[in-house]
């Protein structure tokens, strides 16, 4: 029994020092937790220092980032926003270029068109512009360019004989009354053809043509046209632009006095205005490729004036010239002149006086005081024959020789 307690005694003294034994230091736990504290204040301080606002605030860290992120985003706006305005600014400085580069592209071939001229039409010395070497623009009253083509040297020589002035008296009349008149024909396909040689040698006998860099051809009419205003505009500075088919009797007198009542006028396009039918069936005269803009079939045109004469004011010759490369040419020329027209501030002024009919019309009007400024047949789009007919309609419908001489203007 004894020695039971004395191995028992043993025993728990024994479990006694081995507790002792595993017991940690109050040393050590002191230092652990100041260590632990160190290390949570450092990583708190990392996450949420402070840091200063422009007003003297503080703002933790998150914020701060997040804030940051606000502005990058504002500032990423912002600079979209000034990148378009720097497009936007690039867009209109490129078209502003385009257009002046069109103007003077016009201005070039205007200029080489008077170079081709084999000898000087008004017989005026070569006065060139000491800065831009071209020919200086001459005030005018009124240019009339007349239409024609290679084949049409009869229809030429019956409007010399008879409403069209000759030699000096054509001189004179540029530079007494301002009027000046030319037949309009461009080129032919090929360069320096037997067509080209047998113009040049016409103008060197009557020096009344105004050559145009422009290939001749049916179907280009509208182009012609274009170029023709550019043409003329460049040359002279004229109140007035007309145009006129080679086929067309008229009163010069009667059509200075008519343009001189709307010269206060800044956009007048004159002429016999119509709206014919927009005729979509293939292989007709007039034929409309593009009949499908005027809306449903059997729609008629806008109004225009009909080509076989018109006039325009300054303005609107200025501005073909300068739009010349954009304008939308249809098939029909008088179309595309309308079409030109349609969208802006232009007075259309129709005057029926500008498309009478031959004899008997023209003729009963002249009897009654109602000289007509121009005389052509409908049925032909101009004078039925007219190198046989038009000295039968100068007779019975022409004005006093004297007319354009004493008309005021």
């Amino acid at each position: 029994m004894q020695v039971n307690d004395t191995r028992v005694v043993g025993a728990s003294k024994t479990t006694m020092k081995n507790r002792n034994t595993g017991k940690v230091s109050p040393q050590w736990i002191i230092i652990l937790c100041i260590f632990s504290f160190a290390i949570g204040t450092l990583f708190t301080n990392r996450l949420w220092a402070p840091l200063p606002e422009s007003n003297g605030r503080t703002i933790s860290r998150p914020r701060h980032d997040q804030e940051l992120q606000f502005v990058s985003d504002d500032s990423i706006t912002q600079k979209g926003k000034d990148v378009m305005g720097e497009v936007h600014k690039t867009q209109e400085s490129i078209q502003s270029l385009h257009n002046t580069i069109s103007k003077l592209r016009m201005e070039v071939g205007a200029t080489r068109g008077f170079h081709g001229e084999m000898e000087n039409p008004d017989n005026l010395p070569d006065v060139r512009t000491s800065s831009h070497n071209s020919l200086p623009k001459r005030k005018t009253f009124m240019v009339i360019g007349i239409n024609t083509a290679f084949s049409s040297r009869k229809r030429r020589d019956s409007i010399r004989e008879t409403w069209m002035p000759q030699g000096d008296k054509l001189l004179q009349l540029e530079q007494e009354k301002g009027i000046v008149i030319r037949f309009m024909l461009g080129h032919s396909a090929t360069s320096n053809s037997i067509l080209d040689r047998a113009i040049d040698s016409e103008d060197a006998q009557h020096k009344d043509f105004l050559r145009l860099e422009h290939v001749e051809g049916y179907h280009e009419l509208s182009a012609k046209t274009k170029t023709f205003f550019s043409t003329a505009i460049a040359k002279w500075d004229a109140e007035f632009y007309v145009k006129v088919d080679d086929d067309v009797h008229v009163n010069l007198g009667m059509l200075a006095a008519t343009l001189a009542r709307h010269r206060t006028k800044p956009r007048v396009y004159i002429g016999c205005m119509k709206s014919g039918p927009v005729l979509s069936q293939k292989n007709v005269k007039y034929h409309e490729p593009e009949y499908w803009k005027f809306g449903e079939e059997g729609n008629k045109y806008f109004r225009h004036a009909t080509g076989q004469i018109y006039a325009i004011s300054r303005d609107l010759a200025s501005y073909i010239s300068i739009n010349q490369p954009i304008l939308h040419k249809y098939a029909n020329e008088d179309v595309s002149l309308g079409a030109w027209f349609i969208g802006l501030e232009v007075e259309h002024i129709d005057d029926r006086n500008m498309c009478c009919g031959t004899p008997p019309d023209c003729e009963w009007k002249a009897q009654a005081g109602n000289v007509c400024i121009a005389s052509f047949d409908w049925s032909c789009s101009g004078i039925c024959k007219s190198v046989e007919r038009i000295k039968l309609v100068h007779e019975r419908c022409g004005e006093d020789a004297a007319a354009i001489w004493s008309a005021l203007f």
